[in-house]
């Protein structure tokens, strides 16, 4: 019978040393790019592409955060893109809602089919389906509306797919129990599967928001009066004149877009490890 080796404390702590001091080291790599965005636009004008180069200015300029809205109307963006994502989410979770819950919970024919259908097209690039869309919202009228920054992309398989897994792993009980209460189909859905599924709208809800904010292709396509209807990636655009670009405000501007996405993320945050597991693996 061979003998277990226990390694010694000091080896141990070593070890969990060194692997702090690594992973300290991959973050850092991981942060670098975020940090030199934040102190570049905390420099001077003059002083961005200084000889030897050098991480901070010669004076800190708080005073960029604030001609960033001088420069362009990116109050304006700021409210549009928020609107847009919001609005955006909001459709997206009721949709993928109610699309999960039929597909793993109603028993209805062809159930399955339609699934796969509806998940094949998951496989489709944003590419590919960009000019039919177009064409669809242009014979809506909708050019130039927030309804064609919204709506045609908040009907997707990927929300569908994520509830649908997690409504699958709730245990049936909980619905048989609901309806000798005498609730419904709609009243479970509810009182007994929405709260439940908290944890998953989290994780749908910082994706959906996630891809709204960053959309810059469509936006693009279908916002003529950018002024107006400008989002944040349409907004930052107008940091790059036929006089330059001003690095300064431009990186001012990024740290300023930042800010909603990581308060998202910081809110949610308890529940994004949870919903994940549960969402992805958790299908019967």
């Amino acid at each position: 019978m061979t003998d277990v080796v226990v390694p010694h404390r000091g080896t141990r702590r070593l070890r969990a040393a060194v692997g702090y001091t690594l992973l300290c080291l991959i973050a850092l790599l991981f942060l670098s790019p975020l940090i030199f965005m934040v102190a570049t636009s905390l420099k001077p004008a003059n002083e961005i592409f200084s000889t030897p180069p050098s991480l901070l200015g010669s004076s800190i300029e708080w005073g960029n955060y604030l001609e960033v809205f001088e420069y362009a109307p990116f109050g304006r963006y700021l409210l549009n893109g928020l609107l847009v994502a919001v609005g955006g989410t909001i459709i997206t979770l009721a949709v993928s809602a109610l699309s999960g819950y039929a597909f793993a919970r109603l028993p209805w024919r062809g159930r399955g089919a339609t699934f796969m259908v509806f998940l094949a097209t998951m496989m489709l690039p944003q590419e590919v389906i960009i000019v039919p869309a177009f064409v669809l919202i242009r014979e809506l009228g909708w050019v130039d509306s927030y309804a064609a920054l919204i709506v045609p992309w908040a009907f997707t398989a990927l929300g569908a797919f994520l509830l649908r897994q997690f409504f699958l792993s709730v245990p049936g009980e909980l619905e048989d129990a609901a309806r000798i209460d005498g609730a419904g189909t709609v009243g479970t859905f509810l009182r007994i599967m929405l709260p439940l599924a908290r944890p998953s709208l989290a994780v749908l809800a910082v994706f959906t928001f996630v891809a709204y904010w960053n959309s810059f292709l469509w936006p693009l396509i279908v916002v003529n009066d950018v002024s107006t209807l400008g989002t944040i990636p349409l907004g930052l655009q107008q940091f790059f004149g036929q006089q330059g670009t001003q690095w300064h405000l431009l990186m001012a501007a990024s740290v300023i877009s930042m800010l909603p996405t990581t308060i998202l993320l910081i809110v949610l945050q308890r529940h994004l490890v949870r919903g994940i597991v549960t969402s992805g693996l958790g299908g019967r």
